[in-house]
């Protein structure tokens, strides 16, 4: 996977490689790409976040999983990576989201928040006797801006989106995002493309509705009332029975 040459330059976060690289952060990246599924696409009215839960043991039940979580009233998130990890920044992103609505009497803007988890990240890339966090985040929401859909990565970085995805198998799922998604997409369409696109790669198309809901969370935001809603298994059932 890396150079033989370059070996030795992974012991400590803040030595670069001779081609400028931070080994640590490329690790932190491969635990996000081993990590379960998410993505999301942002319609005209809303946004749609969906994520697959993976078991890890035969005897663990899913149903005391989370993917999907609530940050603010306004605002939720997708994880891939390190659950450990992402339950310490979506803290620290809830607590700034009563800041602000503390000091300045209004929910945050998404771009806002985001910034401040990827200012967390960048900083655990750069100081000795810290590690960066193995997670990746897609942060939807809806605030004066309209629908928005970011995601975060271990290095600090960000983006908005129209259709994302994160996770194991995420370059097949932007790649189909890409040749499928239209601007124009009201919620609904964007919440099927969604599911299209998580259940096109993970071979569970077929799979009996009741026993993928299982599986499977859904949380969508509209602009009408821009409260962000994690759906019941029995309504994810319910989407999946009828596609």
């Amino acid at each position: 996977m890396f150079p033989t040459q370059s070996m030795g330059y992974d012991r400590a976060i803040t030595v670069f490689s001779p081609e400028g690289r931070l080994y640590q952060v490329e690790y932190a990246t491969e635990a996000v790409r081993h990590g379960p599924l998410a993505v999301g696409v942002k319609a005209t009215d809303g946004v749609v976040l969906v994520g697959e839960k993976r078991s890890p043991h035969a005897l663990a039940d899913l149903d005391t999983l989370r993917k999907i979580l609530l940050i603010d009233d306004h605002v939720g998130t997708a994880i891939a990576g390190l659950h450990a990890d992402a339950r310490k920044l979506i803290d620290q992103a809830r607590v700034q989201s009563q800041v602000n609505r503390l000091s300045y009497d209004e929910p945050i803007s998404i771009q806002a928040l985001v910034v401040n988890i990827c200012d967390t990240k960048q900083l655990h890339t750069q100081y000795g006797g810290v590690r960066p966090y193995g997670v990746a985040l897609l942060v939807a929401g809806v605030d004066d801006h309209g629908p928005q859909l970011y995601t975060t990565d271990p290095s600090g970085s960000f983006w908005g989106w129209k259709a994302a995805a994160i996770g194991k198998e995420s370059d097949a799922v932007r790649e189909y995002f890409q040749e499928e998604y239209k601007p124009t997409l009201k919620l609904p369409q964007a919440q099927s493309l969604a599911l299209d696109g998580l259940l096109k790669v993970t071979d569970k198309s077929e799979s009996d509705p009741a026993e993928l809901a299982k599986s499977i969370e859904i949380g969508l935001i509209n602009t009408t009332d821009k409260k962000f809603k994690i759906l019941e298994q029995d309504e994810v059932q319910a989407i999946l029975a009828a596609r």
